[in-house]
């Protein structure tokens, strides 16, 4: 079977090629692509080439198919899988296999299954590893935004806390305890105030801070202070541009502090305005994950000593944090649209990954059946006025609180 895909031949090499994929193997499935969100770990990779941890020395001779936020329906099944799979089956993929100690991962070392491909050969390993993973939500775009709602969930967990006295890690946030999310309204950290005010632990307070007062007023419109309160949460939105932001952020916790503290951006007065507002026990995730490799910033360690603050970071959430996430947008508590500002077809890719830095606005979707240019929901009006897909796709988000949605997905998929 022909796919069409994008493929890493190298450093800032990538091209949308056509090729002929192998016949499947008795432990491997066929399987078709239907949406791809581009991480900027793919912008990274792309940028990398070869150097990248995950990407094969080799490339240059045996391309990879880049993209790993990605969601579809199987095809065909080898006869080792047929007893867990079947044709129709929609499923998602953790992409961190972690097989036998191997760093390979779909997206970024495999020649025959990507994200930013119409169809793929998903090797035995993903399966071995239980990293196909059943998907039964409508949306397509839910799935493929399960991978990046999946590091958020990794996130919460991996915070802890201990009791005076006891060595013991308490693995997770406080429960009603005190919450910041840093810089926290960009595309990841919309999704961690979704994923703070809908899990099954959570905070009784939770403040979200940015230097963008537009941007906060978004986030606002879109989780209601009004509505955290009635769910047993004080939700506040910060601007910490303006006046002492260290005094402000500890005044709405009486002094106290916060237990949970998450830096969503990767910049140094972030990351030390987040050291000053801890409380005792208090934990700061640096979930941000920075580009320089000499990245530092400074600490308290006289409060390490003697107030038990400590810092954790992760890189990725792991198959049961995606299992979780997929649970929670499949039951309806939670909705990642909020994360996606543009959707694009397969042709928009090569160009979105290389220049993803550049692009403002969150998350970009990609329908990898389709040739688009990468368009940002907030243009649709205007094109619409030339295009009448763009107008009904305009109307269509407007009814949804201007949030790309499954009706916009079906609607885009059946005319074009």
């Amino acid at each position: 079977m022909k796919t069409k895909a994008v493929r890493l031949y190298g450093k800032d090499d990538l091209r949308l090629e056509e090729f002929e994929l192998p016949a499947i193997r008795e432990d491997e499935i066929l399987a078709h692509i239907i949406s791809d969100s581009i991480c900027m770990s793919s912008h990274k990779a792309a940028e990398q080439g070869a150097a990248h941890k995950r990407v094969p020395d080799d490339v240059a001779q045996n391309p990879i198919i880049i993209g790993h936020e990605f969601c579809g329906e199987i095809i065909e099944v080898g006869s080792k899988w047929a007893g867990q799979f079947k044709a129709g089956d929609r499923f998602s993929i953790q992409p961190a296999l972690n097989y036998k100690g191997s760093l390979a991962a779909p997206g970024y070392s495999y020649k025959y299954i990507g994200g930013d491909a119409t169809y793929i050969v998903i090797p035995n390993e993903v399966m071995e590893t239980g990293s196909l993973l059943a998907y039964k939500g409508e949306a397509f775009f839910h799935g493929s935004l399960a991978e990046p709602m999946s590091c958020i969930v990794g996130g919460f967990h991996a915070n802890y806390h201990t009791k005076n006295g006891s060595y013991v890690h308490n693995m997770g946030i406080v429960p009603g305890g005190n919450m910041a999310i840093l810089a926290g309204v960009g595309p990841m950290g919309l999704g961690a105030i979704d994923y703070a005010l809908h899990c099954d632990r959570r905070p009784g307070l939770l403040v979200v801070t940015d230097i963008d007062d537009a941007r906060l007023a978004r986030a606002e419109q879109l989780f209601s202070v009004e509505k955290a309160a009635k769910d047993g949460i004080k939700l506040v939105f910060l601007n910490t541009s303006k006046g002492d932001a260290v005094k402000a952020l500890m005044d709405l916790t009486g002094g106290k502090g916060y237990d949970d503290v998450f830096v969503f951006a990767p910049v140094k007065p972030v990351v030390e305005q987040g050291d000053s507002i801890l409380g005792r026990d208090g934990c700061l995730n640096f979930f941000a994950g920075p580009i320089r490799t000499d990245f530092k910033a400074e600490f308290n360690f006289y409060n390490v000593h003697y107030s038990s603050t400590h810092i954790v970071g992760t890189s990725g959430g792991n198959t049961d944090d995606m299992r979780e996430a997929l649970k929670l947008m499949e039951t309806g508590r939670i909705n990642p649209a909020a994360m996606i500002t543009h959707v694009g077809g397969l042709n928009a890719v090569i160009d979105t990954t290389l220049n993803l830095p550049n692009i403002k606005g969150g998350k970009k979707l990609i329908y990898t059946n389709i040739d688009l240019p990468l368009t940002a929901i907030a243009d649709f009006a205007e094109k619409g006025k030339t295009d009448p897909l763009f107008a009904e796709l305009d109307k269509i988000v407007k009814a949804n609180n201007n949030l790309w949605c499954t009706e916009a997905e079906k609607y885009l998929l059946s005319h074009i």
